[in-house]
């Protein structure tokens, strides 16, 4: 450990865990979180009760982090993030910085966001959002600044480049309507 940590009771870390990396605001971890070996989380992070990780996670700086949250194995949150209560983000799924996702949502294996529109160095960075309940397929890719609509569904391997209405289906590569949500019940 390196900083101010404070971790709640109950809580199994694992070897090889670094907790408080860089300089900052002191790292807090809400009790009964199971942080997996070749875990990083940076300083300035706020975790919540019952955090899940898989193995060789990385939380970046100034995140915050609600309950009930399982982040897969090798995945990356990479920093100013908000991330809600009862989220699932699995195996090797990129959460690009100051991505916000809304509580109950639900990414895919290598799923991935992004932030920055022309890829430069200095760039304006916009990073999306994922409403309450949304989730993204597989492989799938949302570009910055897309909103993806409340209990909105993106399949496998889209690639969202605009705005997904709430409660729409979208596939593809650009993604476009499929249907409604509905239909899939």
């Amino acid at each position: 450990m390196k900083g101010e940590v404070k971790i709640g009771k109950g809580c199994d870390i694992h070897d090889t865990v670094l907790l408080g990396v860089g300089e900052g605001d002191e790292v807090a971890i809400g009790e009964n979180a199971l942080i997996r070996s070749g875990t990083v989380i940076y300083s300035g992070v706020k975790i919540g009760k019952n955090l899940r990780t898989g193995h060789n996670v990385l939380v970046r700086e100034n995140t915050e982090i609600g309950d009930d949250v399982l982040v897969g194995t090798n995945s990356v949150i990479d920093g100013d993030c908000r991330i809600g209560n009862e989220v699932s983000i699995q195996t090797n799924v990129y959460v690009t910085k100051g991505t916000i996702v809304e509580s109950e949502a639900f990414f895919g294996p290598c799923a991935a966001t992004l932030n920055d529109k022309y890829m430069r160095y200095g760039a304006e960075l916009k990073a999306p959002v994922i409403k309450k309940g949304a989730r993204i397929g597989a492989n799938s890719t949302i570009l910055p600044g897309v909103v993806v609509g409340e209990n909105a569904v993106v399949g496998a391997g889209s690639v969202v480049t605009r705005d997904v209405k709430p409660g729409d289906v979208v596939v593809g590569n650009p993604a476009k309507r499929l249907k409604d949500v509905s239909a899939l019940e």
